[in-house]
This record gives structure tokens, sequence and C-alpha cells, in this order.
């Protein structure tokens, strides 16, 4: 049960993680090409990235978590004796 909790929450954060690992890499070399830094300049592109990622993605985290959810439900009367 505490694997697949683990597992799901993975799951759901993952994507949103690369998007900001990958924005905010080429944002960095894009700082350091033009010798700009600027530290909140970051920070912008990577919360619009994110943003933009979980909108698009929120449909199907929803539906894993409901899943998930559900799947403990039905497994709780098993685990409470």
């Amino acid at each position: 049960m505490a694997r697949d909790a683990l597992w799901v929450a993975l799951l759901l954060a993952g994507p949103l993680l690369v998007v900001a690992l990958a924005v905010g890499l080429v944002v960095s070399v894009l700082q350091a090409v033009t010798s700009v830094q600027e530290q909140t300049l970051a920070f912008v592109p990577k919360l619009f990235a994110i943003g933009v990622t979980f909108l698009f993605l929120l449909p199907w985290m929803i539906q894993r978590m409901v899943q998930y959810t559900s799947e403990i439900f039905r497994a709780l009367p098993g685990l409470a004796g």
C-alpha cells in the first residue's frame, strides 16, 4: 500500500518536475550564453511552463487520484482486520 502511494505521488509529480527541470536548464543556458545573471529571470518561464503542463495533465491526474483513492477504500476493510 505504501509503495503504491509513493508510486502514485511520483507519477503525478514527475511530469511537472521534468518540465521545471527542462525549462530551468534552457533558461540557464540562455543566461550563460548572453551573460545575463538575473535570478528572477528563470522563475517566470518555469512558473508558466508548469502551469500549462498542469492544466494539460489535470484530467489525467484527477482520474489517477480517483482511481487510487477507490483502491484504498476497497482495501480498507482488509486492513482493518
